[in-house]
């Protein structure tokens, strides 16, 4: 306890003597329903040391919690001090991440016990044992009368509810303590996180109780614990997966803004339009995800162009161009293999075909296009004629959507557009904010005396393959591969394609 504040260790302390308080009646009362204690108990026991000690060739997926369903089961079962005692083994077992792991585990146990100790309390003012049935020392006796539903709910609930509550209150005071934080913070937000996950956990624990009444005992109740603690294994390792998703994401794209530094903060301006315009089209919310993540990756292929080029301020060669415009088919390439993307990756290969067909790479046209890389088409022009980049300045929103109406039908799908404005027209156009988004613009592009406000300060990065302005112009499409093949990804000295968002509408 040397590591931690006098505050916080004085805090701990007390918690301490107050769980003692809590479970001292439970252990000198000969009236403890010591055989129902001993085998919640360890139930919950079991179910920490798992976490802690998981079985050869299983491997626990962070961020399961605590299996709270046995101690609100044993809080609805069992007296108030004896409900304590159950949760003291499994707090002391619980996995801890961060030192000091002595002193941590000694503060979830007697947290916990104070939260179930509160909890029965507040289950036994409710007459909670009275509609459970078997009166206020049920798991002791034989079984007594069936649960009293849907009376038992409320005090059941509300118990739930105060665990829950204590819980975020001691986690609010360490808060306070150990880190230092301010008073006004350290509680913000906890109990509302906790409110759901605990509330089942409650629903839980009361089949598990029904179930231990039952004429069938405590082995009932396995049938109700087994699956909700393999849906809570469950909901963890998909936790995790989404976590390593997201941060595979988060990787992709700040490898791309730290190569191309001119859009910076696009990416996740492309997602988030794209969402609305998904949204506007009534997608399922499992597509509006897959839509957003394209948008965000849709220039992913920048990484296999070589950085010259995305920085160069003079005019491309053709040459330079056909390089620039091979960057979808490169992130194409890069992604493939990353199975949770899914339709997603079409997307990032087709975001820069146009519906009149003059588009790249392949010249695709109307309904031959993705879905998904229409929108990201409509999504990326709008975030670069919006954004004020180095090279020029950001145009008003509605002049950028009447833009887009302008080229509709000829570049990108009426439709897309269409709810792209109203989308905007009812929310407005909020972009995300990001720590890269405010550039500073690069010496060697200030603009030379004489020239106005709204004047470009030079060609801009040749990188991209035409300016906002030039929305409707078309690009010359590069010449498509044969079927089934698909340019390499150049070496070490390859980068990611360009942001080749200001070409066109930004396309």
């Amino acid at each position: 306890m040397r590591a931690l504040p006098p505050g916080a260790r004085g805090y701990i302390l007390c918690a301490v003597l107050a769980a003692f308080a809590c479970v001292t009646p439970a252990l000198t009362d000969s009236g403890t329903p010591w055989t129902a204690v001993a085998l919640l108990a360890a139930l919950y026991l079991g179910c920490e040391l798992v976490k802690v000690c998981p079985p050869p060739g299983c491997r626990v997926p962070e961020g399961i919690g605590s299996f709270f369903p046995v101690v609100l089961a044993a809080v609805l079962l069992l007296p108030p001090a004896a409900a304590a005692l159950v949760a003291l083994p499994g707090g002391l077992a619980g996995t801890v991440v961060q030192r000091p792991a002595r002193v941590r585990r000694v503060w979830h146990g007697a947290q916990q016990a104070i939260a179930a100790w509160v909890a029965g309390q507040t289950y036994g003012l409710l007459r909670g044992p009275a509609t459970l049935g078997g009166g206020p020392s049920a798991g002791s006796g034989p079984p007594g009368g069936p649960a009293d539903f849907p009376y038992v709910l409320l005090p059941a609930t509300a118990a739930a509810l105060a665990f829950c509550l204590v819980l975020t209150a001691l986690d609010g005071g360490i808060l306070a303590t150990a880190e230092r934080r301010p008073a006004a913070t350290a509680w913000r937000g906890l109990a509302t996180s906790a409110l759901a996950p605990h509330c089942v956990h409650g629903l839980a624990g009361l089949m598990t109780a029904v179930m231990w009444r039952s004429p069938y005992g405590p082995p009932a109740a396995l049938l109700v614990l087994l699956p909700m603690y393999i849906s809570c294994w469950v909901f963890a390792q998909y936790h995790r997966e989404r976590t390593a998703h997201q941060a595979t994401i988060r990787a992709l794209v700040q490898a791309v803004d730290i190569k191309d530094r001119y859009t910076r903060g696009h990416s996740e301006r492309v997602g988030q339009a794209s969402a609305m315009i998904a949204r506007e089209l009534g997608m399922t919310e499992g597509r509006l995800e897959t839509v957003r993540i394209a948008g965000i990756l849709h220039d992913v292929g920048k990484l296999g162009v070589p950085t010259r080029l995305l920085r160069k301020d003079g005019p491309l060669t053709p040459q330079e161009r056909r390089i620039i415009e091979l960057h979808p088919e490169y992130g194409h390439e890069m992604v493939r293999g990353i199975g949770f993307l899914g339709e997603a990756r079409s997307a990032i290969l087709h975001h820069h075909e146009r519906v009149d067909g003059s588009g790249y790479p392949y010249g695709l046209t109307g309904e031959q296009i993705p879905v998904l890389a229409r929108v990201v088409a409509v999504a990326d022009a709008f975030d670069a004629m919006t954004s004020t980049r180095s090279y020029s300045r950001a145009r008003p929103v509605p002049v950028a959507l009447a833009e887009l109406e302008r080229c509709a039908g000829a570049q990108f799908d009426p439709s897309m557009v269409r709810a792209l404005v109203d989308a905007i027209g009812r929310t407005g156009w909020h972009p995300v904010v990001t720590s890269d988004e405010d550039l500073q613009v690069i010496p060697s592009r200030a603009a030379a005396p004489g020239q106005g406000q709204g004047q470009r300060q030079g060609p801009g990065p040749a990188a991209l393959a035409g300016m906002p302005d030039q929305v409707s112009r078309p690009l010359a499409p590069a010449p498509p591969p044969p079927p089934g093949k698909v340019p390499a990804v150049p070496g070490p000295a390859g980068g990611s394609g360009p942001d080749a968002d200001g070409a066109g509408a930004g396309g």
